[in-house]
């Protein structure tokens, strides 16, 4: 493979955007990884898609992409998935919080023959949470527990969003149904069920120190649910219909 996206929906992230553009691009950059960054801003009401502009006149790979329909973060990355031109994907998070050098990684991972998605877990061995919020931190292992016993896989970090896919994989999953966060278990959720293969490597995660988090708990947890039980559907009564074999 040649060229790796990177995909990071954003809205009011003026705060931090341009660090994480700025970071991921020297770090890819650094290991002579050929890219683009597609931000997609979501609606932002502060200066971020200014900054953005600013910025693509100093990075080149940096292509800054206005969602103009309706929003939401599974929106803005399904309109991310639907403009990257690279042989694979990784999305990340705005924020921060996912480290560039674990963006290298997924790209040397995914490079391996037989492997077509890199998923991170920040519980296994090696990996790191760092100021993550108790309350979060104890749904977040609850919610990965029951997509584990639900759909009998051993990946204990579906939730993440934090992951690196190649093309075929992303054709192989449409169409991609979650309009906000829930998109980040409709993904690798599909992708498993479909019969792509996977291999996971330890990630760390850092709390943002700037904005606000935009993940709302109460409103997602139904959107969650009927996700993950869409697949489970697809799983246990298609016949294998969607399986990548026989597509």
């Amino acid at each position: 493979m040649n060229l790796l996206s990177i995909i990071i929906p954003a809205r009011d992230e003026e705060a931090c955007i341009a660090s994480t553009v700025q970071g991921l691009h020297s770090e890819l950059k650094l290991h002579s990884i050929s890219h683009e960054i597609l931000v997609i801003n979501d609606g932002s009401t502060d200066s971020t898609w200014e900054i953005l502009e600013s910025e693509k006149g100093k990075i080149p790979e940096l292509h800054p992409i206005q969602n103009l329909g309706r929003l939401g973060f599974g929106r803005a990355i399904s309109l991310g998935l639907e403009n990257f031109r690279g042989d694979a994907c990784i999305i990340m998070m705005a924020d921060q919080s996912d480290d560039p050098k674990d963006a290298v990684q997924y790209w040397q991972e995914i490079n391996r023959p037989g492997i077509d998605c890199v998923f991170g877990s920040r519980f296994d061995k090696g990996g790191a949470v760092i100021d993550y919020p108790p309350v979060k931190f104890f749904l977040n292992r609850a919610a990965n527990l029951f997509i584990r016993l639900l759909f009998r896989h051993g990946y204990n970090d579906t939730t993440n969003a934090f992951k690196a896919y190649r093309r075929e994989v992303i054709e192989g999953i449409r169409p991609i149904l979650s309009p906000h966060f829930n998109i980040t278990v409709e993904l690798p959720l599909k992708a498993i069920v479909r019969g792509f293969r996977y291999t996971t490597i330890p990630i760390t995660w850092r709390n943002r120190t700037t904005g606000v988090a935009k993940l709302k708990i109460k409103e997602m947890g139904s959107r969650y649910l009927f996700i993950c039980l869409y697949v489970w559907v697809e799983k246990y009564f298609s016949r294998g219909d969607y399986m990548k074999s026989k597509r």
